[in-house]
């Protein structure tokens, strides 16, 4: 999945521009509905906490990543239900 080599080349940059993260998240929707943004959420969990053990200095962008999905994933649930 081209977005998932999106997020790690940023973490292993050790930034990222709010408007890369969200055209990002767009992206992997508009690819997969939200199942696929759902999946990298996921994925997103499980590296930090690998990340978390090892102490990778890139814990604090992949958290980053990871509340930015959630985010998103809540503001299309709030869409949907507003329609």
């Amino acid at each position: 999945m081209r977005a998932l080599d999106q997020i790690a080349s940023s973490i292993r940059a050790g930034h990222v521009h709010s408007t890369t993260v969200l055209n990002t998240l767009i992206e992997i929707e508009n690819g997969g509905g939200l199942n696929a943004v759902r999946h990298v959420e996921r994925h997103l969990d499980n590296g930090m906490r690998a990340m978390l053990q090892r102490q990778h200095p890139g814990t604090d962008l992949v958290q980053v990543w990871l509340g930015a999905t959630r985010a998103y994933l809540v503001s299309r649930a709030e869409q949907r239900q507003a329609v």
